[in-house]
C-alpha cells in the first residue's frame, strides 16, 4: 500500500493553527537537538507544536493528529531510534498523508543518521529486525513506503562533520522561514490577482456609466 493511503480517511482541511509541527523520537533528541531547534523557531516567532509527553503508547491521540493537520510545515527529525517507535512511524504516515491531501510542506532532518539507512531501511531502520506483533502487514508496508518517500525528499543532514549544532539549527530555521514566507507570498499573489480583477471590473463599470451620462447629455 502507498505510504499516503491514510490520506483517503483524512477530514476536510482544517483552519491553520501552527506554522510548524515537530516529529521526533523523544528519548533520542527531546532534551538536546529538538529543544534547541524548538527554541530557535520560537525566537523567530514561528508558532511550533511540540508534544512534550514523556511516555507514548502505540496509538496516536486525536489531538495530535489534528495538530499535524493544522500545521503548514512538518519537520521530521530522523534520529537513531526514530523507527523503533510505532508512534513515530504512524505520525510520519499521517504527515505524508497531509502533504498529499493538503499540500503540507515536509522537511526531513537526518540527525546523526545516514539518510541512506532510512531510505534502504538498514541498521536501526530495518523494520524486519524487530517484533511487530500488533502491526498488520499493510501497516508495515505503509511505514516502509513512508520512510523511503521521506528519505528521498530534500532536507538536512547533520553529523559530526557538518559543523556546530548551533549553525545547523540556524540553517534549518532560515529554511523554514523562507518556505513559510514563500507560502505567504503565494497567498498574497492570489489576493493581488483578485484585486486586479476587481479593478478591471470597476473600470468597465465606470466606463459604461460615463457613456450613459454622455448619451443623456446629448439627448
Amino acid at each position: 500500500m502507498d505510504s499516503s493511503s491514510s490520506s483517503s480517511s483524512l477530514p476536510a482541511p482544517l483552519q491553520t493553527k501552527d506554522d510548524v509541527f515537530l516529529s521526533f523520537r523523544g528519548e533520542d533528541t527531546r532534551d538536546a537537538f529538538t529543544s534547541h531547534l524548538h527554541a530557535a523557531l520560537r525566537r523567530k516567532n514561528i508558532d511550533t507544536y511540540i508534544d512534550n509527553r514523556l511516555e507514548r503508547g502505540d496509538e496516536i491521540a486525536p489531538t495530535l493528529l489534528e495538530a499535524i493537520e493544522k500545521s503548514k510545515l512538518a519537520l521530521v527529525i530522523f534520529s537513531k531510534d526514530y523507527a523503533s517507535s510505532t508512534w513515530c512511524l504512524k505520525e510520519l504516515v499521517h504527515i505524508l498523508g497531509c502533504k498529499k491531501s493538503y499540500g503540507q510542506i515536509v522537511i526531513p532532518i537526518f540527525y546523526r543518521i545516514d539518510p541512506s539507512h532510512v531510505r534502504k531501511q538498514q541498521g536501526t531502520y530495518a523494520l524486519e529486525d524487530r517484533p511487530l506483533k500488533r502491526s498488520s502487514r499493510d501497516e508495515v508496508a505503509n511505514w516502509r513506503a513512508a520512510l523511503e518517500e521521506a528519505a528521498n525528499m530534500s532536507g538536512f543532514h547533520y553529523s559530526s562533520k557538518t559543523g556546530t549544532e548551533a549553525d545547523f539549527v540556524e540553517k534549518v530555521v532560515q529554511d523554514v522561514l523562507t518556505k513559510l514566507n514563500r507560502d505567504l507570498s503565494s497567498d498574497l499573489k492570489g489576493l493581488l490577482g483578485i484585486e486586479k480583477k476587481i479593478e478591471k471590473i470597476e473600470s468597465v463599470i465606470m466606463l459604461a456609466f460615463t457613456r450613459c451620462l454622455l448619451i443623456n447629455l446629448f439627448h
